[in-house]
């Protein structure tokens, strides 16, 4: 806390050397330099007035002649009870009813164009400088339209949503299976069984969080916004309603097991109340027992670490962090937000090179995953988020943040980004690109049954591809596609039967392609006044919200929103 105002100067009055006795002193002195003389009659008339006079004790009403005493008494109880009376009316007139009053647009769109710059990452207008900005949301749009199928999403209630389409047995057989099966995706012809399930709280919440972040980068089709914002209220619903993990008692627990629910409430609520600005998803979203039970609260090898099963740290960043510059009269929300984001966490997870939090290998690369095969999916995921919160900081005129003892700016966080990303486009002890088709040397054995099998006209069986998947590079590159990465040493097998080295996932890919557009073109770009926060309501009154900044579109988030959950379903 400083003792300066807003514009430098010291907070007091500013007042001259003479104090107010030696003003006094002054005027009495001027009063008997006045007065030297003898004053006439009519002289002191003026001065002193007429002489004191003598009060009466009575008081003559014309009618009735009272006590002074008792008359002075009357009067001032009854002028009393007036005042009285009139406070009262005043109060009950002015107080605001539970019906608030709508405060003009104005305020709103102050507080809310740019006043969420963590965003500023994922503006459409970096998708369309690059000429993708219809390319992804045709990508999201073929995503959401699946999600669709896979429930009655015209039903307000639904009890049962599909977990996932196939079977990924890894026994070797003897019955085809996505796993012991090498074909290319349009030859499928054994059957894919559909499981459904009845209590997949976290899938549901998940898909909910795809449906509403979707909604609002379609938000110029308003019948299909529509569609996708009561598709995610009666996910949400239903995630509510029937709790359970999706993983429990199915193959799923193998492949993609899921450790809680909470993290997505929390996650699907933050972004039903960005599509609805229905305030009891805020409620909710901020609400201690939901973080605790999400583990915002206690650390863990992975806390802070975002990936397809930890949904916490997207949400503590990426929406929470933006509720710091909310005033009251929802300031007790924006304690809960801070209580459950606890931003020195974040830092200290992505600036470790001080903290021994997570090792890195030789060549730099973080280990969020402490060591275990497939790192990169997790590394996109924190360089994503580090510039989204260094955005933010910056937008908020925060010029860094203490973790412990330690200080560090916004810079710090976007050059972690950056070596991060350097590292995975070829900037590491190989020399090797782990993204297919960027620079001279990548994995060419990708773990893809599309991209190692030939475009020859033949159609190959369940066992005939065999041949294709442990043999030559592949035919077809599949450019973009980043594999799972290296192991602790900076090694790298190029083999496609190992998939802890050469697998490509919908879940490492989100990330990557959020992290490369976050730290893409210009930060200072132009900004489009179409924000994602078009569906929250007014809530600022206050004439000093000009000072918040900009507004953004997001794509990226609704991006890794719909490939994370993918890889659920």
């Amino acid at each position: 806390m400083y003792g300066r105002d807003p514009w430098g100067g010291p907070l007091e009055i500013a007042a001259d050397s003479a104090t107010d006795d030696d003003r006094s002193r002054n005027l009495q002195d001027y009063d008997r330099a006045a007065l030297s003389r003898p004053l006439d009659e009519t002289q002191q008339s003026w001065l002193l007035g007429p002489g004191e006079q003598k009060k009466k004790k009575y008081v003559d009403l014309g009618c009735i002649i009272v006590s002074r005493k008792i008359f002075v008494w009357t009067v001032g109880t009854i002028l009393a009870a007036g005042l009285l009376a009139g406070f009262i009316t005043l109060i009950v007139k002015t107080v605001p009813r539970h019906r608030h009053r709508p405060p003009p647009p104005d305020n709103y769109t102050l507080a809310l164009n740019k006043g969420l710059m963590f965003f500023n990452a994922q503006r459409l207008q970096k998708y369309e400088a690059a000429g993708e900005l219809n390319h992804v949301k045709d990508i999201i749009k073929w995503g959401t339209d699946y999600f669709l199928k896979t429930f009655n999403h015209t039903a307000d209630t639904i009890d049962r949503v599909v977990a996932q389409v196939g079977k990924g047995d890894t026994t070797g057989g003897p019955d085809p299976n996505d796993h012991y099966c090498w074909m290319r995706p349009e030859d499928i012809d054994y059957e894919r069984p559909v499981t459904e399930c009845h209590s997949c709280s976290d899938l549901a919440a998940e898909m909910a969080a795809a449906l509403a972040s979707a909604s609002i980068v379609f938000k110029d089709n308003k019948a299909y916004s529509q569609k996708l914002v009561h598709g995610a209220k009666t996910l949400f619903k239903f995630s509510r309603d029937q709790r359970g993990r999706y993983s429990v008692g199915n193959e799923a627990s193998i492949f993609y097991n899921s450790t809680g629910y909470w993290d997505e409430f929390i996650w699907g609520a933050t972004w039903l109340y960005y599509a609805t600005g229905n305030s009891s998803y805020l409620q909710l979203a901020t609400t201690p027992g939901l973080a605790k039970h999400a583990g915002a609260f206690w650390g863990g090898p992975f806390y802070g670490v975002l990936n397809w099963d930890n949904k916490l740290a997207g949400t503590q960043v990426s929406a929470f962090e933006s509720f710091k510059i909310i005033p009251e009269p929802w300031v007790s929300l924006r304690r809960n937000f801070e209580d459950i984001s606890q931003p020195d966490q974040h830092i200290h997870v992505l600036v470790s090179t001080v903290y021994t939090s997570f090792n890195r290998t030789r060549g730099g690369l973080i280990q969020l995953n402490h060591g275990a095969p497939q790192p990169l999916q997790y590394v996109v995921n924190a360089a994503f988020l580090a510039t989204v919160f260094s955005d933010y900081m910056k937008a908020a005129d925060t010029p860094g943040w203490y973790c412990g003892p330690h200080f560090y700016s916004a810079d710090v966080l976007r050059e972690f980004a950056e070596t991060q990303m350097n590292y995975i486009l070829g900037k590491n002890p190989r020399k090797m690109s782990y993204v297919v088709g960027f620079g001279n040397h990548y994995p060419k054995h990708v773990h893809h049954r599309g991209a190692s099998i030939p475009k020859n006209k033949v159609k190959y069986n369940c066992k005939g591809g065999w041949k294709w998947r442990d043999s030559k590079p592949n035919p077809n590159t599949i450019v973009g596609a980043m594999v799972a990465g290296p192991d602790r040493h900076d090694g790298f097998h190029d083999v496609r039967s190992n998939y802890n080295y050469t697998e490509p996932t919908l879940a490492g890919n989100a990330g990557l392609v959020a992290a490369l557009v976050a730290l893409s073109g210009d930060s200072d770009v132009g900004i489009d006044k179409n924000t994602i926060f078009s569906a929250v309501p007014p809530m600022f009154q206050h004439h000093h919200l000009h000072q918040l900044l900009g507004s953004h579109e997001t794509t990226s988030m609704f991006y890794f929103l719909l490939c994370d959950c993918g890889e659920h379903t």
